[in-house]
């Protein structure tokens, strides 16, 4: 009886997606990193809401005062208020991080695949592209680039992202050279179906987990480029407030030693975007890896 009851009962719900969510569920760690990397998205886009200060606002009565009821997180050198300056410059560090990751990870997937679809000539040149842009150091590029057209958000999302789509594509190639001779891509061949098709219809599906694992990497390195480049002068351009650019007030020794809260805030949240980014990325990687057991 009971056998028949079980047979009758219906079957859990085992699909690759849920299982991976399952996994993702049980690593702590990467949880943890998925909250408090929401909690940041979430506050910055929502900051106009929170604390309708204008982060420009310049008050030369108040100079670099420390945080009081005025102004929770002190004001900086220009009188500007902190904590309204840490919340717009979270708005731009975050969309120079995603967007330029997304925009990576979509010409990298689409690269990926087409140099291991088609293979030969077509695989050796993008293949050959990919070594030599994954040579250039992106430092270097910016700094030339910005001298050339000056610095700007767009100017950062378009650099970053050009040299950071050759990860994605790697990616890519090897999960479409592991599956294009599976049976369900001859089935589609064989069916009169255009290489299109294909790509769109079964490989591109297939090297989406992977490289999203490669995504929120590239987020927290977007994120971290963005920061260094801001602040040595290469990439968002003053009064706009990022993360990078408010650090270039502790080049000073005297900031450093006794204004902590002038540096504190925007490097304590690039620390913890690029630990929670990190974090969620290697959960995500061990939830869809298929060695793993349920």
């Amino acid at each position: 009886m009971t056998d028949t009851v079980s047979v009758l009962l219906p079957k859990p719900d085992r699909s690759p997606g849920r299982l991976a969510m399952q996994r993702f569920r049980r690593n702590p760690v990467a949880v943890a990193g998925a909250i408090v990397l929401g909690l940041i998205v979430i506050t910055t886009l929502v900051a106009p809401l929170v604390y309708p200060v204008s982060s420009n606002a310049i008050d030369l009565a108040a100079v670099r005062t420390p945080p009081g009821a005025g102004h929770p997180l002190g004001t900086d050198s220009t009188g500007r208020d902190v904590l309204a300056r840490v919340l717009a410059g979270g708005q731009v560090s975050l969309m120079v991080g995603f967007l330029s990751a997304a925009i990576a990870v979509c010409i990298g997937a689409l690269a990926g695949v087409v140099a291991g679809w088609f293979g030969g000539v077509v695989d050796a040149v993008i293949s050959r592209t990919v070594d030599i842009m994954l040579s250039v150091p992106p430092v270097l590029v910016v700094i030339v680039v910005a001298g050339i057209i000056g610095p700007s958000v767009p100017m950062l999302v378009a650099v970053i992202a050009g040299l950071s789509w050759p990860a994605s594509a790697r990616i890519a190639r090897g999960v479409v050279l592991g599956i294009k001779e599976q049976e369900f891509i001859q089935a589609a061949r064989v069916s009169g179906s255009g290489n299109g098709f294909i790509m769109l219809r079964h490989l591109l599906p297939g090297v989406m987990p992977p490289v999203t694992v490669a995504a929120t990497l590239l987020v927290s390195e977007a994120v971290l480029l963005e920061s260094a480049l801001s602040f040595l002068g290469a990439g968002v351009r003053p009064p706009q407030a990022s993360w990078g650019n408010m650090l270039t007030e502790a080049q000073s020794l005297t900031v450093l030693s006794s204004m902590p809260w002038l540096w504190l805030p925007p490097g304590i949240l690039i620390a913890l975007t690029v630990l929670s980014a990190m974090a969620v990325g290697d959960g995500v990687r061990d939830a869809i890896d298929p060695r793993r057991n349920a």
